[in-house]
């Protein structure tokens, strides 16, 4: 690998420089703020020629096939310190930093989280990223550059609320605008028909343009510097720079500027509130957004190598993450048959062969649907082309003597509504779950129809994390730790990590894995007592549950946990219980009542708790507010206890689970999503399962026989914490936790929290116990980190392009 720098002083040199030629002023007359600016400048010019470099090569390599990853969300975090890692030079530039009285430290803590994901369908995205950048493989992500990310978390009062996440507001040196690469998409209007000989054309016209702007984002992979992929943002902006000047003269303001802010409204705010039509039509505005101004960049920059659509199929690859960008499907028929005058059969037949789509979820509300007639107002020309797929299909399905459930259950439209999973599906050349379980569930339940009829088109895809990100830069020492044991060939091949296995009777070893888990804890501890002012003792039990904040998710089976220890000190004061420190983060999304009662029942318990001086801070509860990658990473290498614990057979896979295992995480889990395969990894000893499996989940929803209020009058210790939520015990709650009682009693505990409690309070406390013998705990912990390596993200994008992208019939 040739190194950017030499040597520490070639650095401050070329860094000096950048403060004159950009700023005017010298290195002494700048600020933090400036310092961070120019590093990163610095890093982007030194890598500029090879990024140019790895483009050049990708066009000018005929039959290359190149991997557009289209996702409405890349969690990519903070990126300075990582590729500074990944280009080999962290070292180099931390000491030259010294020599100016700068710590490196401090100028990464200044770059913002990336407003551009949520959660693990974000992150995951990242991970993919950055293991194609570090394979070599051709692959690009295309995204929205969002001007505000989800939201800002404050917890006021025990109460999420919402600030908009301005992150771009101090600007984002590692983007390059690149204004001549910009595509025009095209909402509403009128199509009109027109013939040429025996061929139609389609025309749009009286539409309302909008202008895609691709902001380029570097992807370093590791050890990789003279291959640089990239992700590909689009901000949403007003064709042309036309004031409404008439209008501003006569003091209609709004009307001036209605033009531009209906534009840029597009790319402002990650998911919009879908709850009423306006979120719902500018959602829609969004998910086609991206898809026409990402094949339409990607279709002009074959043109320019090739004039023969028989090759696109391998030399392009369009991967659609989740149902969001589903529209590729149609709108890559739409260039080729309106743009490129290719007939239907051969757009048709390109078009599948060239689209991949990965299923997330399970969950109803995440299988996006849209009413018929805003998508037919919208999106006319698409929606056409959809219309004419569906009745395809179903005609190709009645030849086959379907049956006429099997043809409503496949059907695009059905009821009024655009099903886009469905769309996906027939659209696509391969369809995959995320976890082996997930993808079982798929083909057997909410799928099974189209694998009745197309079954070579499902496969299992687990997903992974990027090691390199979440341990290697996460984690420092416990990555120092591996490398002084086995090496650091672990890095490049997470393989090796498995090598570790052979230290779990090393005495000397586990004393030594103790230590770092002990200073990671400390760690954390600062930064809860920073953020909270809770003091959490880091040689308590660390128990995380940091994730989305859902129902199926399950925080409310923990809180309840939580609740039955506190119920038994205050019994019995001299109960020999483990100290813990009960750990949640995660967001709400705002129109979700319930999820939003659970994170002010968990900010309720913990004033309950940690103001009890009789337990003898033997408990704390800690909600972290504004949960993301920066503060994931600071948890993950702490926690002793990882809460996985969501009802069998509703989490797709998971990817928390994966980075907390590769730091020494013990899981406390269902047998949901990738839980399954974290205990065929590494064993059931190894891990604290509980709870029904996804076979008793669905049965009880097919059939019948739970009855929670059983539960209730049954187990004297769910009794008495249910009628807590309501009989006064939090002061000041009023009826506030009324609606969480009612949702497991009156409308019977759908994800099954009061069924699982029993066997998950016994879990826990066998885990619990475990703890206490510190060897034993290591040696476990050890087990998980060694089997954690079949979750790297490498593996899973190695299975992308083996058997999907790069799929040799």
């Amino acid at each position: 690998m040739v190194a950017i720098f030499k040597n520490a002083q070639s650095f401050v040199r070329e860094y000096r420089s950048e403060f004159a030629d950009n700023l005017g002023k010298s290195f002494e007359e700048s600020d933090a703020a400036e310092q961070y600016q120019m590093l990163v400048r610095l890093i982007r010019k030194n890598i500029s020629r090879r990024w140019i470099n790895t483009n050049d090569r990708y066009d000018k390599k005929n039959g290359a096939k190149q991997v557009y990853y289209f996702s409405m969300e890349f969690l990519i975090g903070k990126l300075l310190n990582y590729y500074l890692i990944n280009l080999g030079i962290r070292d180099v530039v931390s000491e030259g930093l010294s020599t100016l009285n700068v710590k490196l430290g401090d100028l990464c803590a200044y770059e913002a989280d990336a407003g551009l994901g949520n959660g693990g369908l974000g992150r995951l995205a990242a991970c993919f990223l950055d293991s194609m950048a570090f394979l070599g493989i051709p692959g690009h992500g295309n995204g929205i550059r969002y001007r505000f990310g989800l939201f800002q978390q404050k917890i006021i009062d025990g109460n999420q609320v919402e600030l908009p996440d301005n992150w771009l507001k101090n600007g984002y040196p590692w983007e390059i605008r690149k204004p001549e690469n910009a595509v025009v998409v095209k909402f509403n209007g009128d199509i009109v028909t027109k013939t040429d000989g025996d061929r139609l054309i389609f025309e749009h016209e009286n539409y309302e343009p909008v202008l895609a702007v691709p902001y380029d984002v570097p992807v370093i992979g590791y050890g990789s510097p003279e291959q640089i992929n990239t992700l590909r943002l689009w901000s949403a902006e007003q064709v042309g720079d036309e004031f409404d000047f008439a209008s501003f003269n006569r003091g209609d303001y709004t009307k001036a500027v209605h033009s531009r802010a209906n534009a840029e409204m597009i790319s402002y705010v990650l998911y919009p509130n879908d709850s009423n039509v306006s979120g719902q039509e500018l959602r829609l505005r969004q998910e086609y957004f991206l898809v026409a101004a990402g094949l339409g960049s990607i279709t002009e920059r074959f043109k320019k190598k090739s004039v023969n659509w028989d090759s696109f199929v391998d030399q392009v690859a369009v991967h659609i993450n989740d149902t969001h960008p589903a529209m590729c499907v149609p709108e890559l028929m739409r260039i080729l048959m309106d743009e490129e005058a290719l007939s239907w059969e051969k757009a048709w037949t390109i078009t599948v062969n060239t689209i991949s789509f990965t299923n997330h979820t399970v969950m109803p509300e995440a299988l996006e649907c849209w009413p018929q007639e805003m998508f037919r107002r919208l999106l006319p020309r698409v929606y056409m082309i959809i219309k004419e797929i569906d009745r395809r299909y179903r005609e190709a399905l009645a030849a086959r003597a379907a049956t006429p459930e099997q043809m409503n259950n496949v059907a695009i439209i059905c009821d009024g509504q655009i099903h886009m999973v469905k769309l996906a599906i027939i659209g696509s050349h391969s369809v995959n779950g995320v976890a082996a379980l997930h993808t079982e569930i798929l083909k057997r339940d909410l799928f099974r129809d189209f694998y009745a009829i197309t079954p070579y088109k499902f496969n299992n895809k687990t997903n992974g994390v990027s090691h390199r990100r979440f341990l290697l830069e996460a984690n420092p020492g416990l990555s120092a730790l591996i490398g002084e044991t086995i090496g650091d060939g672990w890095i490049r091949r997470p393989e090796e990590l498995a090598y570790l296995g052979k230290f779990d009777n090393d005495s000397h070893f586990l004393k030594q894995l103790s230590d770092v888990k002990y200073e990671n804890k400390c760690a954390l501890s600062r930064y809860i007592h920073e953020t909270t002012g809770i003091a959490a003792d880091p040689a308590a039990i660390f128990d995380v549950h940091v994730k989305r904040i859902h129902g199926y998710k399950r925080q409310l089976l923990n809180v309840l946990k939580i609740m039955e220890l506190y119920n038994q000190l205050k019994d019995n004061p001299n109960l020999d219980i483990p100290p813990g420190v009960f750990l949640f983060a995660g967001k709400a999304a705002p129109g979700y009542h319930f999820a939003k009662l659970v994170i002010k029942l968990i900010s309720a318990v913990a004033d309950k708790v940690n103001n009890d001086i009789s337990i003898r801070d033997r408990l704390k509860v800690v909600f972290l507010e504004n949960f993301n990658v920066s503060i994931g990473e600071i948890i993950y290498p702490a926690v002793d206890i990882s809460e996985q614990i969501s009802t069998a057979g509703k989490e797709a896979s998971g990817t928390g689970n994966m980075k907390q295992m590769m730091n020494g995480a013990v899981t406390l889990g269902t047998l949901d999503g990738a839980n399954v395969e974290i205990r065929d990894a590494v064993g059931e000893d190894n891990m604290g399962l509980f709870g029904l499996n996804a076979e008793q989940v669905a049965s009880f929803h097919q059939k019948g026989g739970y009855v929670s209020w059983n539960e209730y009058h049954n187990d004297r210790r769910l009794k008495r914490v249910l009628d807590q939520f309501v009989d006064g015990f939090f002061p000041g709650a009023g009826g506030d936790f009324r609606d969480i009682n009612d949702s497991l009693l009156r409308d019977n505990d759908e994800y099954f929290v009061l069924k699982d409690f029993p066997a998950y309070l016994d879990a826990w406390r066998k885990l619990a116990n475990l703890y206490r013998d510190k060897e034993e705990w290591s040696r476990v912990s050890l087990r998980n980190i060694a089997c954690s390596w079949s979750f790297s993200s490498d593996n899973a994008i190695r299975g992308y392009w083996d058997e999907i992208w790069e799929k040799k019939e």
